[in-house]
């Protein structure tokens, strides 16, 4: 088979309806507009959201909240969970997804000092607390900022 022997499905191709080609062709004069009126108008009709003149829907519902386009979203994590790392190990953003403490670190992670940690680790994530930060240096590990 070459390109030039390529032909579409059986049924796939057919041609546009034409309206307003003649009573014979059975969509002609008025072509499916009805009469007169402001939709069978050239140009007629209304823009998307309009109700004839009524208070629209978008304009009826009040207005919720704030968001604010500079906020960033951090994930925190307690520092009780890092106990699920061994001793030794180093603790970054991929190993605390392949971990499944994190599945989508957003603008950040940020660990707070919640619990005790038991391991010496080196952890390397954007933010810590400073409760966070002793209890990791006073178990004997790191806490590097990225």
């Amino acid at each position: 088979m070459n390109l030039n022997e390529l032909k579409p499905a059986e049924g796939s191709k057919f041609k546009a309806f034409r309206k307003g080609r003649g009573h014979g062709s059975g969509n002609g004069k008025t072509a499916g507009r009805g009469h007169k009126g402001q939709n069978a108008r050239s140009g007629g009709g209304v823009r998307p959201g309009f109700e004839g003149g009524q208070m629209p829907l978008y304009r009826r519902i009040p207005k919720r909240g704030f968001k604010c386009i500079n906020s960033k979203e951090i994930i925190a994590i307690n520092l009780v969970h890092l106990n699920v790392f061994d001793d030794g190990a180093v603790v970054d953003i991929e190993a605390l997804k392949s971990k499944g403490l994190v599945s989508n670190p957003r603008d950040g992670v940020k660990i707070l000092g919640n619990g005790e940690l038991s391991k010496k680790l080196t952890v390397k994530v954007n933010f810590y607390s400073q409760s966070a930060k002793e209890k990791i240096e006073a178990a004997g590990g790191k806490a590097e900022v990225i």
